[in-house]
């Protein structure tokens, strides 16, 4: 698809209410055009194991090649920091990044890996870390959060069959967004989590997401509000 098109598919917000916008299509349709200007690219990338995400889009190892291929050179064009999770199986099919974070999960149900029980995540970074770009010191590169009863919740209840913690995916948000005044952008948005989180930290955000059913889900989501993250630091 030209430009032009992706301009003119675009321009008519899914949803658009108190600084938060949804895109539904393809991200590589959408991606590098104005509508889509960011300063932070925070997302969970597919991961090519067969997930159900619905008939727009088939959750293989080929598909998950192409989408590195095609997708990741538009988001890295389209921000200059691109922080994303891949998972652990599938972090050496993407291109070298500038650094990565590690996601630890000290409290949260674990899942069972190659090396016994997986507790941890790598977060993948392209683009230089915005606190030092922006002189605001050092930061540590590993988000240590904990799972809370109500995160946990929140997350089943999203009718996603990949959701993430919010409480954590707020934490990451904030580690490589450091002022309010950011605009994220999620390409894979699923049911809206890291909009979501945007919001609760006050920050504009843009969503895109191939299925519409998520946009859906995500529009109602942030709809009823700003999401309750009590007791997460």
């Amino acid at each position: 698809m030209s430009t032009h098109n992706a301009e003119c598919v675009a321009a008519q917000p899914y949803y658009d209410h108190e600084g938060i916008t949804i895109y539904h299509g393809d991200c590589r349709e959408i991606l590098g055009t104005s509508v889509t200007a960011a300063d932070v690219i925070l997302t969970d990338f597919p991961y090519g194991v067969g997930v159900d995400y619905g008939p727009a889009y088939e959750d293989t190892p080929e598909a998950l090649c192409e989408l590195i291929d095609t997708a990741l050179p538009l988001m890295r064009q389209t921000a200059p920091v691109v922080a994303l999770t891949c998972g652990i199986g599938n972090w050496w099919r993407f291109p070298p990044t500038t650094w990565v974070l590690c996601w630890y999960q000290s409290n949260a149900p674990t899942a069972s890996g190659r090396w016994g029980f997986n507790q941890w995540q790598p977060v993948l970074a392209y683009g230089g870390d915005p606190y030092l770009k922006r002189l605001k010191g050092r930061r540590s590169d590993v988000v240590a959060v904990g799972a809370s009863g109500k995160d946990l919740i929140a997350g089943r209840n999203s009718d996603h069959p990949c959701p993430k913690p919010l409480g954590a995916w707020k934490q990451i948000l904030l580690r490589v967004s450091p002022d309010t005044s950011d605009v994220i952008l999620d390409p894979f948005m699923g049911s809206g989590t890291t909009l979501a989180c945007a919001k609760a930290a006050g920050r504009r955000a843009i969503g895109i997401e191939i299925e519409e059913r998520f946009c859906e889900i995500a529009a109602k989501r942030l709809s009823q509000g700003v999401l309750d993250f009590e007791g997460v630091a």
